[in-house]
């Protein structure tokens, strides 16, 4: 590859660059409100040892309203006549390039991505203070301990000396969470058509592992046969470290060793999901290696199954994200009454929140840039309402701890996870993973002789 050429980028083809400014558009019209300004920085890069460094994964941030990918780079948005967007970047470095690869540098930068000025980034020192001065408050997110964050509290710093007597310069950090959350949490149609891919390539990826899953298999056999097909079908890769939990390891939330070797008897859970775009798709299923249950595994994995059943039922436009919650969690906490877990009225149990023991996370959580993607669940004190074009997903799960004893210790051990990806439409949903079968009976039907 020339110098002056370009390796594709890994969204290259879904966010075309008017929806891009589009969005910047948005975030700069709430910027003239408040006279604000927001400074985005690129992801550092990660040193997994010594000299050798993680795959690099932009900042979703960053991504979300310029399309960069590269790392030491730094946007600004800004409201004015010019320069409301300007980007700092790398030089071009023909001997670092050998080693990592092209760069796109600050002379092409502005015309690729839309901006309105591309400055290097050794330029930052001198450019950024006159870029952070005329605003009443800076959105930025601390707790980087870089040098763009040194510039940007040295811009407070100066403020808090000259302001008292121009009355200008900025006077608060605040979170870009406050300005981009809520645009990010409803997906438009790129974000979707990304989504919509990375859950097909997931799905396509679960039948070649659970084909994998067998007694006397190791997890990472499964989690190897899972990402591999990700990567072949086109994924960047999985969307977070592929979970394989087989037998106790199932209660492990974010068991990502993947180090057991599956035993005869054992359910296997399998969380992955594709990244297409750098957007997330998360789906989880939990099947028996023998592809038959105990009747107390079957009894757990009907359970899940019907709270599953009952929070999708719940995703729709105009009900609350809580009754989505809700809906999956009485119905778990219901069945462990039943199976003898626990004791008293349902509503009581959530209220004391005896049921964590069992039932220790969520039962759905947005989904889009980030596999927890942004978006609080409640706005001024009242549950969000699902809304067109929102993404999450619906995960109820149910472990019983390996030590369980009295009623529940012929369940000790058993960990039972279903997980889909629900787009909320104009009318009710559509579950973008549903062609992998819930049904035990089905799903098991995939698991390798």
């Amino acid at each position: 590859m020339s110098r002056d050429e370009r390796p594709p980028a890994p969204a290259g083809g879904f966010f075309p660059p008017e929806a891009l400014a589009r969005r910047r558009e948005r975030v700069i019209g709430r910027l003239e409100e408040d006279g604000g300004v927001l400074v985005l920085p690129a992801a550092p890069t990660r040193v997994r040892s010594r000299d050798v460094e993680y795959r690099y994964r932009p900042d979703s941030e960053l991504f979300y309203l310029t399309g960069f990918i590269e790392p030491e780079a730094v946007a600004v948005l800004r409201p004015g006549d010019e320069a409301r967007f300007v980007l700092f970047v790398r030089p071009r470095d023909e001997k670092a390039e050998v080693w990592t690869g092209p760069r796109i540098g600050p002379e092409a930068a502005a015309a690729a991505f839309g901006a309105d000025a591309a400055h290097p980034m050794a330029e930052l020192e001198e450019k950024l203070p006159a870029l952070l001065g005329g605003a009443s408050r800076i959105y930025f997110r601390l707790g980087r301990g870089d040098r763009v964050e040194g510039l940007v509290l040295e811009a407070l710093a100066r403020a808090r000396l000259r302001g008292q007597r121009t009355g200008t310069g900025p006077r608060g950090v605040l979170d870009p969470g406050l300005l981009l959350d809520d645009l990010r949490l409803v997906k438009d149609e790129h974000e979707i058509r990304a989504i919509r891919q990375a859950a097909g390539i997931t799905l396509a990826a679960f039948p070649t592992a659970l084909g994998r899953a067998r007694p006397g298999a190791g997890e990472w056999e499964v989690e190897a046969a899972f990402d591999a097909a990700l990567r072949q079908a086109g994924a960047f890769g999985p969307a977070f470290p592929t979970i394989v939990a087989s037998g106790p390891n199932a209660g492990v939330l974010h068991y990502v060793a993947n180090a057991r070797r599956i035993e005869a008897g054992d359910l296997v859970l399998i969380d992955g999901g594709a990244e297409v775009a750098f957007y997330a798709a998360d789906v989880s299923r939990t099947v028996p290696v023998d592809k038959r249950f105990t009747p107390e595994q079957r009894a757990v994995c009907d359970l899940v199954l019907e709270a599953y059943r009952q929070a999708i039922a719940r995703a729709v436009p105009g009900e609350a994200m809580d009754s989505v919650q809700r809906a999956g969690l009485e119905t778990l906490v219901r069945g462990l009454v039943e199976l003898g877990a626990l004791g008293g009225s349902v509503d009581e149990i959530i209220e004391q929140k005896t049921h964590e023991r069992y039932v220790p996370h969520r039962i759905s959580h947005w989904l889009g840039l980030d596999v927890h993607d942004v978006g609080d669940y409640a706005v001024g004190g009242e549950p969000r309402r699902l809304a067109p074009g929102m993404v999450l997903t619906v995960e109820p799960g149910l472990y019983f701890p390996p030590d369980a004893r009295e009623g529940t210790a012929r369940y000790a051990g058993i960990g039972v996870r279903i997980e889909d990806d629900v787009l909320i439409t104009e009318d009710q949903c559509e579950v973008l993973t549903g062609a992998l079968p819930v049904e035990p009976d089905e799903v098991t039907a995939l698991v390798g002789d």
